[in-house]
């Protein structure tokens, strides 16, 4: 069979005086689609999960973080490395996209069996048999995984990440919907289980449809072994890399009461927000963008691109993670409820752990489309066991012991991260520091006079106290940066405008 590249497959002819359009130009309209739809995916999904948060009680939430374990740890293995190999192909047939598709099927019917069997092992663990019960329906999760897999590496392959947002958004308010109506309707801990199940059967369906994939596995593998081979490597990372984000759970679900596990778990996602909510995103654009380069022969170009993107994302996270840390008193009243104000001294902690991992996280894309996915996989070897020991000691110490075991073992890993990765992409400590210093000088000044604020405001009610820290915050991080680095505005502006000094924008653009 003829390769048909699904860059082509279901896209527009190009007339014959329009010209593609650059690597740049398709960097930042998969940045302002897949990032702008997030916010707006998030602003959907917030605003339904800030009334379910108090509705609920954190026992429930206690319940799915134990059940969530099992299903993190198996959707590691769920395929989306096969995926993403296929975005690294120079060619890819009609047949590969099945045989990949097929791949996907037989590992996630075997996940979704494994699980099925598995549970009342989880809920003996845990002491907790309605565990058992929550990861038998769970189970069915894995069944959508192969079709939204792969339609998102054919989109990506083209770099059109519109339609994904669209279907995301979609996505969001029918889980969003469903999450409120369980709410409501007092389906209790199984609200958090119906709302992602709607979501990936809607996200599964429209992506499909978007894509235009095939929905015809084939069974029959010769000469797909190398995207095995990557994936399979891709897939060991995530294996690695479950072991270091959901140790601190393993270990808090035997050491903590539901009610307990429950506070530092909706702690930990309040302060996770921008990691794994809005840095992942950019990640996907950030990789098939690499990719790009690479198979052009322009690799040596990966290093001054990560540079940029590490310039921008810091440029918001650093003061969204100072922000977080200095409001915690009004935020967490505010947005969860006074029932969980326990949440307020782990946020400072947390807040710092996830900056040093907003950061340690930018690098695997860049490694993974070099062609060094063992890069990765050795980090988060690295990682499987500095974070579990770092939770094992914070044990011992409660609650605010798992969230500085965040911190000790994250530094650790951060700086692992840069020594490993840097080397094999071209990126230096210096480089790095001059990327992240102007705006960590800004974002610590902007929290001092926040706090200042804070501290002699009259009584005033939260949401009011809330509302003047962000007004004062914006202007002091603003004000500051200004007078630091002008020059990271106009570079933030400059790619918002898809405009650029000589030829930076070319391919070297800020991926964030």
């Amino acid at each position: 069979m003829a390769e048909a590249d699904p860059d082509l497959l279901g896209a527009p002819p190009l007339s014959p005086v329009q010209a593609p359009p650059s690597l740049a130009a398709q960097v930042r309209s998969a940045v302002i689609w897949r990032s702008g739809s997030q916010v707006l995916t998030q602003i959907v999904s917030w605003c339904s999960t800030l009334i379910v948060i108090r509705l609920l009680a954190p026992q429930d939430y206690g319940l799915f973080a134990m059940a969530q374990v099992m299903l993190v740890l198996l959707s590691t293995m769920n395929g989306w490395g096969l995926a993403s190999a296929l975005i690294r192909e120079e060619h890819v047939s009609e047949e590969r996209l099945r045989q990949a598709l097929g791949m996907l099927i037989l590992l996630n019917f075997g996940l979704s069996l494994t699980q099925f069997l598995a549970a009342p092992l989880v809920a003996l663990w845990f002491e907790e048999p309605m565990v058992a019960q929550l990861l038998r329906v769970q189970a069915l999760l894995y069944l959508a995984v192969p079709f939204t897999a792969l339609s998102h590496a054919i989109l990506a392959r083209r770099m059109d990440f519109r339609r994904p947002a669209q279907v995301r958004l979609a996505a969001a308010v029918v889980g969003a919907g469903t999450a409120l109506t369980g709410a409501l309707s007092g389906w209790g801990v199984w609200t958090l289980v119906a709302a992602p199940m709607t979501m990936l059967l809607t996200e599964a369906v429209g992506m499909t449809r978007a894509a235009r994939a095939p929905i015809r596995p084939s069974f029959r593998f010769a000469g797909a072994g190398h995207i095995a081979g990557f994936g399979g490597v891709m897939t060991a990372t995530q294996i690695f890399w479950f072991v270091q984000s959901q140790a601190d759970v393993m270990i808090a679900g035997r050491v903590l009461d539901p009610h307990s596990l429950g506070v530092y778990t909706t702690g930990l996602f309040l302060a996770q927000l921008l990691a794994s909510k809005f840095v992942p995103p950019i990640n996907e654009v950030a990789y098939a963008a690499y990719s790009r380069q690479q198979g052009e022969g322009q690799g040596q170009l990966i290093a001054p691109a990560l540079l940029a993107t590490v310039r921008l994302v810091m440029l918001v996270a650093l003061p969204a993670y100072a922000g977080i840390a200095v409001v915690a008193p009004v935020l967490v009243p505010v947005l969860l409820g006074s029932q969980w104000l326990e949440i307020v001294p782990l946020l400072p902690i947390l807040s710092a752990a996830m900056a040093m991992m907003t950061l340690q996280i930018l690098f695997a894309p860049a490694t993974n489309a070099s062609g060094v996915p063992m890069a990765a996989l050795r980090i988060t070897m690295i990682g499987s066991v500095v974070m579990p020991g770092a939770f094992f000691i914070g044990s011992h110490f409660g609650l605010t012991g798992f969230a500085w075991g965040w911190v000790g073992g994250m530094a650790v890993l951060m700086l692992a991260t840069v020594r490993l990765s840097g080397r094999i992409i071209g990126v230096t400590i210096g480089g790095l520091v001059r990327a992240i210093l102007p705006p960590l000088t800004a974002a610590l000044a902007m929290a001092g006079g926040v706090a200042l604020l804070l501290a002699v405001l009259p009584p005033l009610p939260d949401i009011a106290a809330l509302a003047l820290a962000v007004v004062l915050g914006v202007g002091l991080y603003g004000g500051a940066l200004h007078l630091i680095a002008p020059d990271r505005l106009a570079e933030a502006l400059r790619f918002a405008r898809n405009r650029s000094h000589a030829d930076e924008a070319a391919e070297a653009l800020p991926l964030a």
